[in-house]
């Protein structure tokens, strides 16, 4: 007979190379299969993230269940969002097997997590997960807007893609993420990622970042019409405002947007803050009304 009142049992190597022969699984890169297989690996994950007894936790892509079974350790409620049938149905089972006693507060759903409209269960107040490569940006950026309840999480992604996400004004891997991260939340590295930890070991490597929720910005644009003009003035990153920006508007509706919001017409996109958009984007919606 099981303990049930035991943590869970964490998956090493010979775990997850047994449960990937099981399902006679070969990782892919269209999906960005990589799995962890360290155990201390996930538990810094969730240390960084803390996340603890209160929290209703979202984990995006859980795999086989490395990182599910760490968060199970600490968190309240686990919902993992599954797009691959197979990973899905078999994580019930090793959650049940590996922390019988947790089972009872994990849920699984099969679904792509960029198509997600809601989930079961009470609130989820923090997301954890290991980010597919290939759409953790829109994931994140989807979720937190999907998600207001959220307040709190950490995120593993390509290093690259972590640098951008926690980058500031006048960096130059600033950028459109950048931005619209900061529209939900504060943002920050939390730390770097080897590619041995993984299996298959990834090309390249991978970066924490932690975030924080934030009310958006007080205003009286809508965050559709805020992140147009995001989108427009990194469109051409190297082009000054008063160029790019054509795009959403007359260049003599531009000019007077750009003088109301305080911004110089020969910035770029990359020197303003979530707030100096925030305060373009009403200029501009206020020109075009006229």
């Amino acid at each position: 007979m099981s303990d049930t009142s035991a943590g869970p049992r964490l998956l090493g190597p010979a775990d997850v190379r047994a449960l990937a022969a099981r399902l006679d699984l070969r990782p892919t890169k269209q999906r960005g299969q990589n799995f962890v297989i360290d155990a201390n690996t996930v538990r810094r994950i969730v240390r960084e993230s803390g996340v603890g007894p209160d929290d209703v936790v979202v984990e995006v892509g859980p795999g086989l269940g490395s990182l599910t079974l760490a968060l199970l350790e600490v968190a309240g409620r686990v919902v993992a969002i599954e797009v691959d049938d197979k990973l899905a149905g078999l994580l019930p089972e090793t959650i049940a097997t590996h922390a019988p006693g947790q089972a009872d507060r994990f849920e699984v759903v099969l679904a792509d997590a960029m198509r997600v409209t809601g989930l079961p269960g009470p609130p989820p107040t923090a997301l954890v997960a290991n980010l597919p490569y290939n759409v953790s940006v829109p994931v994140l950026l989807h979720l937190l807007a999907l998600l207001p309840s959220l307040e709190h999480g950490l995120v593993m992604v390509q290093a690259e893609v972590a640098d951008r996400l926690a980058a500031v004004p006048g960096s130059k891997v600033y950028g459109v993420p950048s931005v619209k991260a900061a529209w939900y939340a504060d943002v920050r590295r939390a730390g770097a990622v080897g590619r041995n930890v993984f299996w298959p070991a990834p090309n390249v490597d991978s970066g924490l970042v932690a975030w924080t929720r934030r009310d958006p910005p007080s205003t009286t644009a809508t965050r559709e019409q805020v992140f147009a003009v995001v989108d427009a003035a990194f469109a051409q990153r190297r082009k000054a405002l008063r160029g790019v920006l054509r795009a959403l508007a007359p260049a003599a509706a531009v000019d007077a947007a750009l003088e109301a919001a305080g911004i110089d017409p020969l910035a770029r996109g990359e020197s303003l803050t979530i707030d100096d958009f925030v305060r373009l984007a009403e200029a501009l919606s206020q020109e075009s009304a006229r």
